[in-house]
């Protein structure tokens, strides 16, 4: 136990003072902010400009909830791109630097690197999550004089069990894949996977596929998720990937 937490530590010291502090923290920030100003004011603007080329037309006025819409999509779209980028090299970039090798010197097993890498940043996600949500609904509630919570936080967390997943299947294309840039293609390669399953609605109602559809439905305050399922396949497929990630690397050469 005493080895987990100092590597736990050695993490979490990674994060605060490193690039990684800076990078996904930034862009999560930036789109939480931009959200709801986003929301309000791009109706006028699309308005004003397709007025001048085709006559006046008329958008139905901005809402709460097209703020909360505009968080999930920038989370299910852009930041779900940068996440995947930032950790194609979660575990192949400490075997590669040598870095791997000089903490399992230590009274450290390989299934427990992995295992902790996966859980603080999984961790670190949760926060830097609940940090933009609670931006976008405060600027929410001062821009639109109103920001019920119960949509914008169903939806967050739903989102959060794909975020979770995604870590999960990096960590596991970190292992398989030697070099970063060769885990990020496998992982957008999977992102444009889920996309097109989630066309068909077995899978959507059943599978990891369907979360970001039910992220922005819960956003938009319509409806209720059809399924519990996409949340759990979700959190249990990225317990399945992060034990196989665990026991390739402990057959792998370093």
């Amino acid at each position: 136990m005493n080895s987990y937490l100092v590597f736990a530590r050695k993490e979490v010291r990674e994060i605060i003072f490193t690039w990684r502090i800076w990078v996904l923290p930034a862009i999560i920030i930036f789109f939480a902010a931009t959200a709801p100003l986003l929301a309000r004011y791009t109706p006028e603007i699309v308005g004003s400009l397709a007025g001048s080329q085709f006559g006046h037309i008329t958008l139905p006025p901005p809402t709460y909830l097209d703020a909360y819409g505009q968080w999930i999509k920038n989370l299910s779209q852009i930041t779900l791109f940068a996440l995947i980028i930032i950790y194609g090299g979660i575990v192949s970039s400490e075997t590669t630097s040598g870095t791997a090798i000089l903490v399992l010197t230590k009274p450290m097993s390989r299934t427990a690197f992995v295992i902790v890498k996966a859980v603080i940043h999984s961790a670190f996600l949760g926060i830097l999550l609940v940090i933009g949500t609670l931006i976008t609904w405060g600027l929410t509630a001062a821009i639109f004089g109103k920001a019920p919570g119960v949509a914008l936080w169903s939806s967050a967390l739903v989102w959060l069990a794909l975020g979770v997943f995604f870590i999960a299947l990096m960590t596991f294309f970190s292992v398989l894949i030697p070099s970063a840039a060769g885990a990020a293609g496998a992982g957008i390669g999977a992102y444009v996977l889920l996309a097109i399953a989630a066309i068909w609605k077995p899978l959507s109602n059943n599978s990891p596929a369907g979360l970001a559809g039910q992220a922005t439905t819960l956003a938009a305050g319509t409806a209720s998720p059809s399924s519990l399922w996409p949340v759990v396949t979700a959190l249990a497929l990225a317990a399945i990937f992060v034990g196989f990630a665990a026991l390739l690397f402990r057959h792998k050469e370093l």
